[in-house]
């Protein structure tokens, strides 16, 4: 399929349709007395632009496992169906990412070569769910290679497509092969296991970041919480957000020049609907 860039007018109305999604994760989170943060670069946007970077294509938040297991069952019950759609590999059989994302229904945006992955593909936001890192040195470079390895298997279903060359593209047709429910059981069993106690360090497993934190992260940065201003509404954030950014991007504060700002954002397909900022805040302002 052809491939377009974004243009300025799609992006803004691609970032309102994501600010409703983190509204709505807020809404439900409130309720049930579930905590999360704001993450990566929509943390950044709200401590440094008060609210989405003006160049940001999506926004990131992110559980502790606990915290997102509660969330994952509220939402069976206090979601808003009709705009939204919780996707996980429980929900959603051929999504193949440890991470989850909320979907808005009516949407669609498609990545270049992952036409064929069938899952729903409407635009989203990124949850992303930190699991603890065993203490034990050893245990650790183990559990980084068997993160390292199962993330493969599940990516290979978009790398047979994707990878840069033909080697790659057919190890991952032969990793591919492998189901990719055998895949989610094996992590679970591993996930269940390090999250038995408390440990120094946590990792996204689905997708390790921030930079410089190969074997994880300081565990208190998901233990407190305050509320930031984003974009006129008030949403979660680690505590200890400056350390954490210092981590992920340096000295944070400080923009990126004008030619470094701003992603390529390309995709195959893009299907917007109309969402204001001022509907956003006016209905975020009745659930509260």
């Amino acid at each position: 399929m052809e491939q377009a860039k974004i243009t300025p007018e799609e992006l803004r109305q691609l970032q309102l349709i994501d600010l409703e999604m983190v509204a709505e994760v807020d809404r439900i989170c409130r309720k049930n007395g579930i905590e999360y943060s704001l993450d990566a670069g929509s943390l950044l946007g709200a401590i440094r632009e008060k609210g989405i970077i003006p160049w940001d294509d999506d926004c990131d938040l992110v559980f502790a496992r606990a915290e997102y297991e509660k969330f994952f069952e509220a939402c069976k019950k206090d979601l808003d169906t009709t705009r939204f759609f919780l996707q996980d590999y429980r929900t959603d059989d051929g999504y193949r990412w440890r991470y989850a994302k909320l979907r808005r229904n009516g949407t669609e945006f498609i990545r270049p070569n992952q036409e064929h992955m069938h899952y729903n593909k409407g635009c989203f936001i990124d949850i992303f769910v930190a699991d603890n890192v065993p203490d034990n040195k050893i245990q650790m470079y183990l559990d980084h290679a068997f993160w390292f390895c199962t993330r493969k298997i599940l990516y290979s279903e978009a790398g047979k497509v994707s990878a840069g060359n033909a080697f790659l593209r057919g190890w991952y047709r032969l990793l591919s092969r492998i189901p990719e429910k055998r895949v989610f059981a094996i992590q679970n069993k591993v996930i269940s296991h390090n999250n038995r106690k408390h440990t120094k360090k946590m990792i996204y497993n689905g997708y390790p970041m921030p930079r410089d934190t190969k074997y994880g992260f300081p565990s208190r940065f998901l233990e407190n919480y305050i509320d930031v201003n984003f974009e006129g509404l008030k949403l979660r954030a680690m505590k200890d957000y400056d350390e954490y950014l210092q981590m992920a991007y340096g000295d944070y504060m400080t923009p990126p020049p004008i030619d470094q700002r701003g992603f390529a954002t390309t995709f195959s397909k893009l299907t917007l609907i109309p969402v204001t900022h001022e509907e956003i805040l006016k209905r975020y302002a009745k659930a509260d």
